[in-house]
């Protein structure tokens, strides 16, 4: 696996890649697809699962790892985000990724950089409440990814679905080619035993808020139980939160029903829609994220 951090170079990798390691055009095969899975790092068994998803589908994976400071407000925690290169990169390599994409802040935004990604509408809700520009600094990012190593395909986790949304509709708003839209593919969200979701944030909680946070799991589970059998979804709701407060979360950001693709509010599960439901909540020093597609749950009769 190579590891590259400067911009000409990387140009020059990926074309290597697309062309099966041969100068030019030379490939009689064709050119090999590329697959870009964009990180900020600190990885998990939920990243090595979009390598994975990524090679099952792509010639070759590109895998960056960038901490973006455009996506952290103020009193975020970027300095303190885990940073941890080298052994990435190890896991990257035992995981069969090609190229591991490591920019420095230098070279993303080099001096005089003016420009950025603004997704109308969808950031104004959800995280975008809780977190002015982050957004805007998400799809500045993956646009500058997209540009740089112009993939066929980009692998995202579902775990931020607000984010999958944002990304698909900028690419499909600027008719992006590499990728398009309909190449932005969602990865299910990798759980543990409990069914908390992984994230890097995880490592923020206590051993007893950590055994707290897995009631975030099982009370959504809940909710989307009762959504699909018909009942409202604003009394639903009200009691998730309420158990996330007995269980030691300390602060709820939103738990919405949201239409998949427009994350427009919704009051009740129409059956035929596509619909999630979307958590954020504080525990510790962590703020948990996770989301779910309401829909039946069916279970196997003995």
């Amino acid at each position: 696996m190579q590891t590259i951090s400067r911009l000409d170079t990387l140009r020059v990798a990926v074309a290597a890649l697309k062309n099966g390691g041969k100068p030019g055009n030379a490939n009689a095969d064709g050119p090999r697809t590329v697959a870009l899975v964009p990180t900020m790092g600190a990885l998990h068994d939920g990243h090595i699962a979009l390598v994975r998803a990524a090679k099952a589908r792509a010639d070759h994976v590109v895998v960056s790892i960038f901490v973006n400071p455009l996506q952290f407000g103020p009193n975020e925690d970027l300095d303190a985000y885990p940073r941890q290169l080298e052994a990435d990169a190890r896991l990257l390599r035992a995981a069969g990724a090609d190229l591991l994409w490591a920019p420095t802040v230098e070279q993303m935004y080099p001096a005089g950089f003016a420009t950025t990604v603004s997704v109308g509408g969808l950031d104004a809700m959800l995280c975008g409440t809780a977190r002015p520009g982050h957004f805007d600094g998400v799809a500045t990012v993956v646009t500058k990814l997209f540009n740089q190593v112009q993939p066929d395909m980009a692998f995202f986790g579902e775990k931020d679905w607000q984010q999958l949304a944002i990304i698909r509709r900028c690419a499909r708003d600027l008719d992006l080619a590499h990728p398009r839209a309909e190449a932005i593919i969602g990865v299910p969200t990798v759980r543990e035993a409990d069914g908390l979701a992984m994230s890097s944030r995880n490592k923020y909680l206590s051993a007893d808020q950590r055994i707290a946070a897995g009631a975030l799991n099982r009370g959504m589970a809940g909710a989307i139980d009762r959504i699909v059998r018909g009942e409202d979804a604003g009394p639903v709701l009200a009691d998730l939160r309420e158990q996330l407060r007995d269980a030691g979360f300390h602060k709820v950001d939103y738990a919405d029903l949201r239409d998949a693709e427009t994350l427009v509010e919704l009051a009740r599960h129409d059956v035929g829609r596509p619909a999630r439901l979307l958590v954020a909540a504080h525990i510790g020093k962590a703020r948990l994220l996770d989301n779910m597609a309401v829909e039946p749950v069916f279970t196997a009769q003995g």
